[in-house]
């Protein structure tokens, strides 16, 4: 009986947890030349470990969408990424707690390089909540002939 209830809480928290897909297009971090635009927030993202994306193309930004959409039905659209004038990042943090920290990342551009860091959002929500997540984050950003360096704040 105990487990029939448990199970049924995971699933509606599970459910849940899907309506809490953020898309945002209009949201971003303004530098000197570049704009890195917020696309896309979720809570799963199929990585066990963190990992940074630097997408340059479509087909490659089309195997991270498969990934992520394999258990939704239906599953989120590919955004519409002119890939001559932009680029993709995306940053996955690797399962954690749900009440863990959130993580954004704040671009800066210095004469010969683009420096792109991760830096923690502490969460307002406290929850004793067993559920492990892999949230992800899908940013665009102008290209750039410059190199672009990825590094994690602690």
């Amino acid at each position: 009986m105990r487990s029939l209830f448990l199970s049924i809480v995971l699933v509606i928290t599970s459910c849940n947890s899907q309506k809490k897909t953020t898309f945002n297009s209009s949201e971003g971090v303004t530098t000197k030349n570049h704009r890195l635009t917020l696309l896309l927030q979720d809570n799963y993202s199929g990585s066990e470990v963190e990992e940074t994306l630097i997408i340059k193309d479509v087909k490659t930004l089309k195997v991270f969408y498969s990934r992520i959409n394999r258990t939704r039905k239906p599953g989120i659209p590919l955004p519409n990424i002119d890939f001559t004038k932009e680029i993709v990042v995306i940053h996955c943090s690797g399962e954690q707690n749900m009440d863990s920290q959130f993580e954004q990342l704040v671009m800066e551009e210095t004469d010969n390089e683009i420096i792109v860091r991760i830096s923690s959002i502490p969460t307002n929500q406290r929850q004793t909540s067993l559920a492990n997540v892999s949230p992800f984050s899908v940013y665009k950003m102008p290209i750039s002939k410059k190199n672009i360096k990825v590094v994690k704040e602690r």
